[in-house]
This record gives C-alpha cells, sequence and structure tokens, in this order.
C-alpha cells in the first residue's frame, strides 16, 4: 500500500517526465520547424532522423530522470542497456523482415502484388539502406520505449498489465490516424501491433525484441519493397512495386500492414514468442514504488 507521500512523489514523476519526454521536444521541433518539417505525404531521411532522434534524447533523458528518482535504472521500465542491439534486437529484426515478406509473399501469390523493377543500384541503394535502416532504428526505439516504457510501468502497476497494455495500444493507433493514406484496417493493425510488442515486452522483459521486430517491419515496406508505410511512402527505395485488388486484402493506400494477412503474421509471431520466451518477465516487481527498498518481485508464470 502506497503511502499519501509516495503517491505525491508518482504523481510528480510523471509530470516531470511528460515535461520533458513530450513538452521539451516538441517545443524544440517548433523552433527548427523551418530546417526539418517532415512532408506529411511523404518519409524522407533528412526530415525524419533528426526529429525522431530529437524525441528519442529527449524521452530517454527524461526516462532517465524519472529512474533515478525512483531508484531503479531503464530495464525496469523495459529497455536495459545490458540488451541494446543484442540477441533479442536482431531476433527481432530477423522476424520483423521475415514477417512483412510473408505478407508480401502471399500478396505476390494472390496476384495483388507485383514488384515491377529495381529504382536504386549500387552505392546509392547501399547509402539508402543504411540511412533507413538507421531511422527506422531510431524511430522504433522511440516509438517502443513512448508508448511501452514508463508510462506502460507506472499505468501497470495501478491498473494491471493488460488494462495498461490495452490503453497505450489504443493511444499508439490513435497517434497513426494523422498520417496520410492511413486506413481503418491499417489502425486496427497498428493497435494489434502494439499489443503484440506488448506481450513480446510481458514475455521478454526487454523492449528489444520489439525494436529489432518494429525496424525491419518499416525497413522491408519503406526500402525494400517501396511500399507505402502506414500510408506514408518513403524518399528512396530499393524496389518499385505496386499493390491492385480488395483494399482489406492487397493493403490499399496503408501499404501491405493494411492487409488483412499482416494480423495473421502477427498471430504466428506471438505463438513463436510464446513458446521462445514460457515465462512472464515483465514488470519485474509487483508493487509500485519510489525506492528500491520497496519492491516486491513477481511470482514466476508460465501463462499470459
Amino acid at each position: 500500500m502506497l503511502t499519501d507521500e509516495q503517491r505525491r512523489d508518482i504523481t510528480r514523476n510523471i509530470f516531470l517526465w511528460l515535461l520533458i519526454a513530450i513538452l521539451a521536444p516538441t517545443l524544440v521541433l517548433f523552433l527548427l520547424r523551418r530546417w526539418i518539417s517532415p512532408n506529411p505525404t511523404e518519409l524522407d531521411i533528412r526530415q525524419w532522423l533528426p526529429r525522431e532522434s530529437i524525441q528519442l534524447l529527449m524521452l530517454l533523458i527524461g526516462s532517465a530522470v524519472i529512474a533515478k528518482r525512483e531508484g531503479v535504472t531503464l530495464g525496469e521500465y523495459g529497455l536495459p542497456a545490458r540488451g541494446a542491439f543484442g540477441v533479442q534486437f536482431w531476433e527481432g529484426t530477423i522476424w520483423g523482415f521475415g514477417a512483412l515478406s510473408a505478407v508480401v509473399g502471399a500478396l505476390v501469390a494472390l496476384k495483388y502484388f507485383r514488384i515491377e523493377s529495381v529504382a536504386l543500384t549500387g552505392s546509392t541503394a547501399l547509402l539508402y539502406a543504411l540511412g533507413w535502416g538507421v531511422t527506422f532504428t531510431v524511430l522504433a526505439t522511440w516509438e517502443e520505449f513512448f508508448f511501452r516504457g514508463y508510462l506502460l510501468y507506472r499505468l501497470t502497476t495501478r491498473m494491471g498489465f493488460w488494462t495498461a497494455a490495452a490503453l497505450m495500444s489504443l493511444g499508439f493507433g490513435v497517434a497513426h490516424l494523422r498520417n496520410d493514406g492511413e486506413n481503418a484496417l491499417g489502425i486496427v493493425q497498428v493497435i494489434v501491433f502494439g499489443l503484440f510488442c506488448c506481450f513480446v515486452l510481458r514475455r521478454t522483459g526487454s523492449l528489444w525484441f520489439p525494436v529489432g521486430y518494429h525496424a525491419a517491419w518499416d525497413w522491408a515496406q519503406t526500402y525494400f519493397y517501396g511500399t507505402p508505410d502506414s500510408g506514408l511512402l518513403g524518399v528512396g527505395h530499393y524496389l518499385n512495386s505496386s499493390a491492385s485488388g480488395p483494399g482489406w486484402i492487397a493493403g490499399g493506400t496503408g501499404g501491405p500492414e493494411g492487409s488483412v494477412l499482416s494480423l495473421v503474421v502477427l498471430g504466428i509471431s506471438a505463438l513463436y514468442v510464446h513458446f521462445r520466451f514460457p515465462l512472464v518477465q515483465f514488470p519485474l516487481y509487483e508493487a509500485p514504488s519510489v525506492s528500491a527498498d520497496a519492491h516486491t518481485p513477481l511470482p514466476s508464470e508460465s501463462t499470459l
């Protein structure tokens, strides 16, 4: 049971986190809008990489400040330094690229998707591949840690993990409504994708697998296959491709992730995680606290 003082400390911490992680980067991006304001109809590395880097930096600073105030590390919020870009991250990238490729492959087999030509070759193709790789790694780290980091952890301690996961995943979907070309099934996929990433965090205790999965999924869509990503086309992509047919299958303006097939591959991915990581690992402790002394470990579980 929390004391009144602990509740006040938690409230102050949440307010401080919002100030550093949301208000501060919003102000910085507003001041820099002349140089890095992104085109709302396309994805361009020159605008998106600096924008996402600023947001990620302020998010990490804000979360680190709160972690220090609460006497914990970022690992308790789902982003342990020890696992940074380690085995789980690369395992996630393999699954993310494979899952999106499975959707594309199925659409090709159904004759709803066609790869028409190679758009980039040589050093240009390599530079864009690396540029988009860095951009989507930064973007994925920011989105995963923002929607499934400190706020998810804090809400979990108050209302339970899955209620908090559902709430944050809905917020994740709402954040994508502003993307030009996004469609209804694409938003559903974003929400389900958020729940999938919450599930992976639940089982691994870390966001590094979701970060890798998320980054590779976006990289495959935007750069490799040259399709819309949440309704937006990327500047500089490896393949020229086109889709046709019913939007709920072909994806429509939302790209492959707007296809019902994307929900199928997310289900297969979740099944893999279920058997690969059978025990609950997040949150690390049952009750919220503002000091390490009050932590009570969770019992091990083998269910959702």
